[in-house]
C-alpha cells in the first residue's frame, strides 16, 4: 500500500472574514417580542428593593425589559406581570415614577394589523 501524501493545509484554519459581532436578545415582558437589548428599555430591582429605570442596562439587580410601545407599558404597570418579573412588589411611589416615564413615550408607531400585511 501507499501512504499519502501530507497535506500541508491540513492544520491551518481558513479565515472566511471579519467575525460579526453577537447582538444580544431580550424579550418584552408584555407583548413577547424578542429584540434587541439596546433597543428594549430595562427596569431593574436593585439590591435594596428599589425599583428604576436602567438607561445604560448595566445596573446591579434583576432586571425585565419593555419595548418602547405605550400599550405595553401600560398593561405592564396595570398588571402584575412587572412584580411578577422583578420578584417584588412595586411600591406606589415607583410606580409613579414609571407611570411618569411612560407619559413621555410617544403612541405605538406601527399598528401591528399593518405591519403584518
Amino acid at each position: 500500500m501507499m501512504a499519502k501524501a501530507p497535506n500541508p493545509e491540513a492544520g491551518k484554519r481558513r479565515h472566511k472574514g471579519p467575525r460579526q459581532k453577537h447582538v444580544p436578545q431580550r424579550t418584552c415582558i408584555s407583548c413577547r417580542e424578542k429584540g434587541d437589548k439596546r433597543g428594549l428599555i430595562r427596569i431593574v430591582r436593585a439590591p435594596d428593593h428599589s425599583v428604576a429605570i436602567d438607561p445604560t442596562g448595566k445596573r446591579n439587580g434583576r432586571g425585565a425589559y419593555l419595548c418602547h410601545r405605550r400599550a405595553c407599558w401600560d398593561r405592564a404597570l396595570t398588571g402584575t406581570k412587572l412584580d411578577q418579573a422583578l420578584n417584588t412588589e412595586i411600591n406606589d411611589e415607583s410606580r409613579q415614577e414609571l407611570q411618569k416615564f411612560a407619559a413621555t413615550l410617544g403612541e405605538d408607531v406601527l399598528d401591528r394589523t399593518a405591519a403584518a400585511s
